[in-house]
C-alpha cells in the first residue's frame, strides 16, 4: 500500500518539476521559455559585453593581460553570466520542445538537441575565457584563448540559426502561434546561419546579418510572456 502510495504520489511531482519538462503545459512552457529568454537577453550583454569585451584590446595580449589582472572581478562575473545563460539555453530547449511538440514531435526534438549541441559548444568557447584568466601570465597565448572563444562562439550560432529556423517553422505550423512570429523569427535564424558562414569562410568578415533578428526575437519573448502563458491546457 505504501510502496503504490510512492509510486503514485510523488512521481507526479518528480514529473511537474523542472526536470519534468515533458509534463509541463503549453501555458508553463511559455512562461519558462519567455523568463529565460528575457534573463538572457539582460545577462549576455552585461555579463560579456560589458565585462569582458572593455578589458580586450584587439591585437594588443600585453594591454588584454594587464586589464583583465587589474578588473578581475568584472571579467570573472562576466563569465558567470555565460555560465547562466548556457544553463538557460538548454532550459528553453526542453521547454520548447514541450510546447511545439504537438505540431510536429520529430522536427521538435531534433530542435531542441540542436539547440543543446549549440549549447555544447558554446560552453567549449567559454572554456576558452577561462583559460585565458589562467594564462595572464603568458599575454599572447591569453588573447590567442579569448579570440578562440569568439571564433568558436560565432561559428556555433550557425547550429542556433538552425534551431531558429525550425522553431520558426514549427511557429508558423502551429494553430496558437501568430504566423508573423514564425516568419520573423525564421528570418532571424536565417541571419545567424550568415553569419556563422561568413565567419567560417570570409577572411575579415565582420557579423551583421543577426542584428535583424532583434525584432523578431524580441517579439517572440513578449508574446511567450503576454499571450503564451495563458495558452489553454
Amino acid at each position: 500500500m505504501s510502496s503504490q502510495s510512492t509510486l503514485s504520489g510523488s512521481t507526479p511531482k518528480t514529473q511537474g518539476s523542472i526536470l519534468g519538462y515533458r509534463q509541463w503545459s503549453k501555458a508553463t512552457s511559455s512562461l519558462v521559455s519567455g523568463m529565460a529568454l528575457a534573463l538572457m537577453v539582460v545577462l549576455m550583454p552585461v555579463g560579456y559585453y560589458g565585462g569582458i569585451v572593455p578589458l580586450i584590446t584587439p591585437g594588443d595580449a600585453t594591454k588584454t593581460a594587464e586589464a583583465i589582472s587589474r578588473s578581475g572581478l568584472p571579467y570573472l562575473a562576466g563569465l558567470a553570466c555565460i555560465a547562466v545563460v548556457i544553463l538557460l539555453d538548454v532550459i528553453v530547449a526542453g521547454a520548447w520542445y514541450t510546447l511545439f511538440k504537438g505540431v510536429n514531435r520529430r522536427l521538435s526534438a531534433v530542435a531542441a538537441w540542436i539547440r543543446v549541441a549549440y549549447s555544447t559548444l558554446f560552453a567549449v568557447a567559454a572554456a576558452q575565457l577561462v583559460s585565458a584568466y589562467t594564462l595572464l601570465d603568458v599575454p599572447k597565448q591569453a588573447l590567442q584563448a579569448i579570440e578562440l572563444f569568439s571564433s568558436i562562439w560565432l561559428i556555433s550560432l550557425g547550429l542556433f540559426g538552425v534551431h531558429i529556423v525550425l522553431i520558426g517553422y514549427l511557429q508558423w505550423r502551429s494553430k496558437f502561434v501568430p504566423t508573423i512570429f514564425g516568419i520573423l523569427l525564421a528570418i532571424s535564424g536565417a541571419g545567424y546561419c550568415a553569419d556563422a558562414l561568413g565567419v567560417a569562410f570570409v577572411s575579415g568578415f565582420t557579423p551583421v546579418y543577426g542584428l535583424f533578428g532583434i525584432i523578431g526575437e524580441t517579439a517572440g519573448i513578449f508574446w511567450l510572456l503576454i499571450k503564451g502563458r495563458k495558452l489553454p491546457a
